[in-house]
Formats: structure tokens, sequence, C-alpha cells
């Protein structure tokens, strides 16, 4: 059960945004992360609660940002409530997507689980819905992907399996490369792999 902590910043001015302090592992029926992410200041800034099915698809999805909260899963496509943080209005959404997005590594890990990429030079397209915050607002998105690279580097836990992809969104035109290594991301923009206290999990 990978344990460990990824900092959060913005990918453009590198501002600091969050520290989120996370577990994941799968099981028999998929996968799961677990976090909480803490601001600069120190204080709680929400958390973040994912589970994915076998096949990578999302059966539960739960975060908490600045008093908003969503719960989401794979339903007709994907489809959420959104609450305020009074809690007195809740606005239900779907959308024609096959998974959700946001900024924690943990969608990154999703995606790729979903997707199954085999290293080649061909893309795969991928529609997902974002929750941006910091009020969770929902956005459809479309992305390619393509794992360019699967690598196997020695260590003294013994080797570990790099893959390297890139992901394109498809409404700017702009790509930027994502390395994930079993169920933990190594690198990615905005994200940083500050401490890991096990190695990452393989999927089958």
């Amino acid at each position: 059960m990978p344990r460990g902590r990824y900092s959060l910043h913005d990918p453009h001015d590198h501002t600091p945004l969050a520290e989120e302090h996370f577990h994941c592992a799968p099981g028999p029926s998929g996968w799961r992360y677990v976090s909480q992410l803490t601001a600069p200041s120190g204080d709680h800034a929400g958390s973040v609660d994912l589970a994915l099915d076998e096949l990578g698809r999302p059966i539960r999805l739960e975060l908490h940002a600045a008093s908003w909260q969503v719960r989401g899963a794979a339903l007709e496509g994907v489809t959420w409530v959104r609450t305020d943080p009074t809690g007195t209005e809740a606005t239900e959404g779907n959308a024609h997507a096959h998974a959700f997005t946001g900024t924690s590594p943990a969608f990154l890990v999703a995606t790729a689980r979903l997707l199954r990429l085999t290293p080649s030079g061909s893309a795969t397209r991928v529609r997902l819905v974002a929750f941006t915050d910091p009020v969770l607002a929902p956005r459809t998105l479309d992305q390619s992907w393509a794992l360019v690279s699967r690598e196997t580097h020695a260590t003294d836990n013994g080797p570990l399996i790099v893959d390297a992809y890139q992901v394109t969104a498809l409404d700017t035109g702009e790509q930027h490369a994502v390395h994930l290594s079993g169920d933990v991301v190594l690198a990615a923009p905005g994200i940083e792999l500050e401490h890991l206290e096990s190695p990452p999990s393989a999927f089958a």
C-alpha cells in the first residue's frame, strides 16, 4: 500500500497550492485512493476519496474543497452531485464522459488505468469531467493520451517500471508529460512526489 506526500503547485508560476498526504492500494474490486490536503498556511484544504472498479471506471468519488463537496460515479456516462458550503443547495450533473479529473494526482493514475495503453505512437481520446478548485466547479474537457515509453529501472526494492505518457488538451493543443509507476505519479505538471514510504503497487 503506497503511502506518501505530493506537493501541488501552479504549473505556470510555481506558486505552492497544497500538500496532499495519500495512501492507495489495489483491491479485489479495483483500486482506491484516499488523501487529505493541507494548504501552505497549514490549514486543512480538502480531501479526495476515489474508488475504481477492475476496469478503471470510477465507482465512487468524494471530493471536499473550501467547504464544497462533490459525490460522483460512473452512471450513464458520469453523474455527480455538488453541494454548496451551507449544505442547503445540491446540484446534480451528468455528462457523456468516461471519467473524472481534477488537481489530485489520483486522477492521472485513474485515467491511465482506464485507458490501459500499450507503448506506441498512437493516441487515445478521452472525455473527462474536471472539478476545478477552489469551488469544485465542473467542466467537461477532451484529452488525448499516448504511452510513449515504458522503461525498467533497477532499485534496492527490485525493478521499477516507469510509464511516460504524452497528454494533449484537445481544446488548446497544449501538451505535457506524465510519468507514472504503478499507482504513483512520479512527475507531472504541478505535481511533485516529495515522499514515498513503500514502493508503488503494480496493476495486474
